[in-house]
């Protein structure tokens, strides 16, 4: 009898739980393809470091092919913070590519803007220093265009991710 009444209490836990859960789902819509979406962002992040370690030993051969396919591409950084892109400006002109900033500080640099993303070869973008309105500009333009965009919320690692991405779409 009092197994009886443990296995009916467990039971009773079990339903108010999967009740609770289903009640937060509810609450919560396309959860589950969120909660889908952060696992393959942390996936994609993991190979995005290891591909970070590689290029870091730079003085292997491979790494130096992959800065050389810079070589007169030119990469536009779109953002604000000026005194963090350098490293990032230096191996690109040291591959031979042509780097531009390209500051967004208020509307009125959108058009300019448009004009910096359809002379680019490959984008990165910073994201932590522009606004909504820039940032969703960069993005449609990449997808419509089918250039590479390259998305850093700390510009020091912008080199590293550039020469990635480059190398990715130089290999398809």
């Amino acid at each position: 009898m009092r197994l009886r009444g443990e296995l009916i209490a467990r039971d009773t836990a079990l339903a108010l739980a999967r009740e609770e859960r289903a009640a937060l789902e509810a609450a919560l819509p396309g959860l589950p393809r969120r909660v889908a979406l952060a696992r393959r962002v942390d996936s994609l992040m993991e190979k995005v470091h290891a591909l970070m370690g590689e290029l870091r030993a730079h003085t292997r051969p491979e790494a130096r092919v992959v800065v050389g396919r810079l070589h007169r591409k030119a990469v536009l950084c779109v953002g604000n913070e000026v005194a963090e892109i350098r490293a990032a400006q230096k191996m690109v002109e040291r591959a031979g590519g042509e780097f531009v900033l390209q500051p967004v500080s208020d509307e009125h640099d959108l058009d300019a803007l448009e004009a910096s993303l359809a002379a680019a070869d490959l984008v990165i973008c910073q994201t932590g220093c522009i606004g909504h309105d820039a940032y969703w500009r960069v993005q449609d333009h990449c997808r419509r265009t089918g250039k590479q965009c390259v998305l850093v919320d700390a510009a020091q690692r912008a080199e590293v991710e550039t020469l990635t991405a480059e190398g990715r779409a130089g290999s398809r």
